[in-house]
């Protein structure tokens, strides 16, 4: 794959990445959850935390990142990048569903209270 290709990738994935905020604000505003199943509630905790967690975890890599501009200009780091934000989406769901923060549990219990489930 040349570099042209390899940058087209990373756009794409970029723009997927608007795509699937947007899709998860869309289906948490645009669904009536006093009509859920509690595994549809909890699914949808679950993906607020996994968002959450990788909010989270891009914002502590930008603390560690000690790239100077030099650097910024190679065309691997597009590459680089790429793999780096997957590996955190990863990380973030993994992390929701083995252990969690308990936040999705939280939010959870505070839905079925506000729903009456």
């Amino acid at each position: 794959m040349d570099i042209n290709g390899i940058s087209s990738l990373y756009t794409d994935y970029l723009q997927n990445q608007s795509t699937a905020e947007t899709k998860l604000k869309d289906t948490i505003s645009n669904t009536d959850y006093s009509q859920a199943t509690d595994d549809e509630l909890l699914d949808a905790c679950k993906q607020f935390e996994a968002y959450f967690l990788e909010q989270v975890f891009k914002e502590m890599q930008k603390t560690v990142d000690c790239l100077t501009d030099d650097e910024s200009s190679d065309p691997n780091n597009n590459l680089v990048d790429y793999f780096k934000d997957t590996a955190i989406q990863d990380l973030a769901a993994t992390s929701t569903e083995v252990q969690g923060l308990g936040l999705a549990q939280t939010l959870y219990e505070q839905m079925k209270r506000n729903y009456g489930l």
